[in-house]
């Protein structure tokens, strides 16, 4: 939010003087909770919406066909049905895709990069809020890797969350992909926590986990992501459509890496390793 603010303000969209007021609502992940502050929304009728991640786009969409949408952060809008092709998305919904599906196989290289002998890899997401995930798991059994053994768990309670994690700590050879899911960004450190204590090595597509204490994280640069969302709500209040503003994937990832964590999962990290990271956790 606070890099999205700054790139309109980069686009000289001024608080008080050339805008009345950028606001952000906050609704959790209870998909109930977004609807009710969807509806207050649509009332307050803004100029432009940036709706951030799939279950604030799935929320939004139904509720106006008229106000602009700018979506960050959402996985396979095309696939998810929120606009029906990439270059040509009309209507009045556009935005900036978080992840690229050959991804999934990305994570999976580099855990086994940092823990050699791993045999079995278990993406781990809630459906509900990250359904893209489900096909990309699937387009993975496609490609055979015969050294990794990949499975997913559907996790949609803290309780399955544990269950998944200890199942993981009993067996060796054991890793853990946490998927591009809002789901689990909110539940971040009680997941690092227990994956650290089980010796679970974890990968994630985003930052915070690194930063938090998981082992590594690969994923899109959000910062650029916001800034670039700046820049399409700044085109729409310009005067352009929505519909004829291609939706962008992205253009910038960021590998980083945890050494603490990786110490004290008695994981070693090789130089070729560190020198392709942009961040190094020491």
């Amino acid at each position: 939010m606070r890099q999205f603010r700054l790139g309109m303000r980069d686009l000289n969209w001024i608080e008080g003087r050339n805008v009345l007021l950028i606001d952000f609502w906050f609704s959790g992940d209870n998909l109930e909770s977004i609807k009710r502050s969807v509806a207050e929304l649509i009332k307050a009728a803004p100029e432009v919406i940036v709706a951030y991640g799939t279950p604030g786009l799935a929320a939004v969409r139904p509720a106006t066909s008229t106000i602009p949408i700018v979506f960050d952060f959402v996985s396979d809008p095309v696939g998810q049905g929120f606009v029906p092709s990439v270059a040509h998305p009309g209507g009045n919904i556009t935005g900036f895709s978080s992840y690229e599906p050959e991804i999934v196989g990305k994570w999976i290289n580099l855990l086994s990069e940092l823990k050699p002998g791993l045999s079995r890899a278990t993406l781990m997401f809630n459906p509900n809020t990250a359904p893209a995930m489900t096909s990309s798991y699937r387009s993975l059994k496609t490609t055979p890797r015969p050294s990794v053994e990949v499975e997913v768990a559907h996790v949609r309670t803290a309780n399955e969350i544990e269950s998944t994690i200890a199942k993981l700590g009993n067996e060796q050879g054991s890793g853990l992909i946490l998927g591009a899911d809002n789901f689990l960004v909110t539940r971040r450190e009680p997941i690092i926590k227990l994956a650290n204590e089980r010796r679970v090595p974890t990968i994630a597509p985003y930052r915070q986990f690194a930063v938090d204490g998981g082992l590594v994280t690969y994923g899109p640069d959000t910062v650029d992501i916001s800034r670039r969302a700046s820049a399409y709500v700044d085109r729409i209040l310009r005067g352009e459509r929505p519909g004829n503003l291609p939706v962008q994937s992205p253009i910038r990832f960021e590998l980083v890496v945890n050494l603490k964590t990786a110490k004290a999962l008695g994981l070693s990290v090789r130089e070729s390793f560190l020198e392709l990271c942009d961040e190094v956790i020491k």
